[in-house]
């Protein structure tokens, strides 16, 4: 974990995640699989919370795709809670780029990733994905039109959590603005009391391009629109 630029985080994912756009998956993504039966791949898989969504909704083999090294070892360690999970779920040390299975994949999920891969990253993360999809295959992933954040001057608490004794806070604070490309400081906190046991530092960069924009490459890449509720979007193989 000592190259992990994710390891600050990794006590907090869930904390954070279950406050945030998990709970409201669980409900969106179960339909949006209905029919899937053979192999589904998950781009940035976290700890599994979202895989143990996929594995409900599917009865197929998954692959999980988790570049983060402390991300990883919690999920192994979830998927060790349950023997079908243990079964059904390969954990792939590499990111969307550079994924590799041996057979076409009947979904693709990427679930609050999209916003990692850069402008120049993404036409390259469609074409291999769609190598990867059986022809009709689904791309699945969420995205909604927003508008831009502006630079703030000081850092905002975001989460805050109780654990034993002790608290979890998460703060962030938008550093700068620049085209669709948002550059965030997180600040990972643990406190007892007034007293500040620990503190960490993530800066990352993420990107937020218009849906017209991401319609654009999806068709530029051979995939083509179906239904999805609001906040989800669904494309097909061709």
């Amino acid at each position: 974990m000592l190259d992990d630029p994710y390891a600050p985080a990794v006590p907090f994912y869930d904390l954070f995640h279950e406050d945030g756009h998990v709970p409201a998956i669980r409900e969106s993504l179960p339909p949006l699989l209905d029919g899937v039966r053979r192999g589904v791949i998950e781009i940035g898989a976290g700890t599994g919370l979202i895989t143990e969504v996929i594995a409900r909704a599917t009865p197929g083999e998954i692959y999980a795709v988790e570049p983060s090294p402390g991300m990883r070892s919690v999920l192994v360690n979830r998927l060790a809670h349950d023997p079908e999970l243990l079964r059904r779920v390969t954990v792939l040390p590499c990111g969307g780029l550079d994924v590799k299975v041996d057979e076409p994949a009947q979904a693709v999920v990427m679930i609050s990733v999209l916003q990692s891969f850069t402008a120049a990253e993404r036409p390259e993360l469609w074409r291999v994905l769609a190598g990867h999809l059986e022809t009709d295959g689904r791309l699945v992933f969420n995205w909604r039109d927003r508008d831009l954040p502006r630079p703030e001057a000081e850092p905002g608490v975001m989460g805050s959590y109780t654990v034993g004794r002790h608290t979890y806070e998460v703060a962030g604070q938008v550093l700068d603005v620049t085209g669709d490309r948002v550059t965030s400081r997180f600040l990972y906190r643990v406190r007892q009391g007034d007293l500040l046991l620990s503190e960490d530092e993530v800066v990352s960069t993420a990107h937020r391009p218009a849906g017209a924009v991401l319609a654009a490459e999806l068709k530029e890449a051979g995939f083509v629109r179906d239904d999805a509720p609001d906040g989800m979007q669904v494309w097909r193989a061709s």
